[in-house]
């Protein structure tokens, strides 16, 4: 079994700081989830007493010290092992299926929940646009994994504008005036429209919505939180996947 070295880790630190393609993965079940996924790694640096958990992956791992493994990772407590991959974007198609749309949203946090509520609400295509970019680890560990089992496309909102233009795409975006949400049916895929924390969805982007949705509300709440209106949206709208 091979150790990493100095060169290799001061490389890799550059690579972090300068590759918008790489994902630096160091939480052990986001790492597992990515292998089930079938991305390929780059390198897997584990320390000694971390092999066992993955002895069935025999493609470039690399003993590394813990100093190694802090110098790589984004958490305080690392769990003493790092999985390099590469991200590789699919080319954006036409969805067959509800899909989500999240039009310039920057926090991590927000963007990894509507991920993860996404794929578990089977809307396997979400598009990022201008939005946070899909190397960040706060995104990677708040969507759990999911990043790898739905297809997430970058892309300006020029790009995105073009294809929805090109595919006539069927968009929804959510205002506290639109059609409540448990009151709506949708016949045809939909895509869901989420807009920025505090400005709310683009003015080009809204243009190209043709419904709006909302979600009621007690006690004189105005506004939820993005990643939970999104989440509640999706869910209402894939009801029928789950009865």
């Amino acid at each position: 079994m091979q150790k990493a070295t100095n060169n290799l880790i001061k490389e890799l630190k550059k690579q972090k700081r300068v590759s918008c393609s790489l994902l630096f993965l160091d939480n052990i079940k986001i790492i597992k989830d990515a292998l089930k996924a079938g991305v390929k790694i780059e390198y897997l640096l584990l320390e000694p007493d971390k092999y066992d958990l993955f002895k069935d992956c025999s493609e470039n791992i690399l003993i590394a010290d813990k100093k190694m493994i802090a110098q790589l990772s984004d958490t305080k407590t690392p769990q003493g092992v790092v999985c390099i991959t590469e991200y590789i974007q699919d080319m954006a198609k036409c969805p067959k299926e509800n899909f989500l749309v999240l039009d310039g949203l920057q926090d991590p946090g927000n963007v990894g929940t509507l991920i993860r509520s996404a794929c578990a609400c089977g809307f396997n295509e979400v598009y990022l646009v201008d939005s946070v970019k899909i190397n960040n680890p706060k995104l990677i560990r708040s969507s759990a994994g999911t990043i790898f089992n739905v297809k997430v496309y970058s892309c300006s909102k020029n790009e995105f504008i073009k294809l929805a233009n090109d595919y006539n795409l069927n968009l929804a975006n959510t205002d506290m005036r639109g059609t409540n949400i448990f009151k709506f049916h949708n016949e045809k895929p939909i895509g869901l429209v989420i807009g920025n924390e505090g400005n709310g969805v683009s003015e080009e982007i809204s243009r190209l919505c043709v419904q709006t949705l909302s979600i009621p509300m007690l006690n004189n709440v105005e506004s939820l939180n993005a990643g939970i209106s999104g989440s509640i949206i999706m869910y209402q709208l894939s009801k029928n996947k789950f009865t």
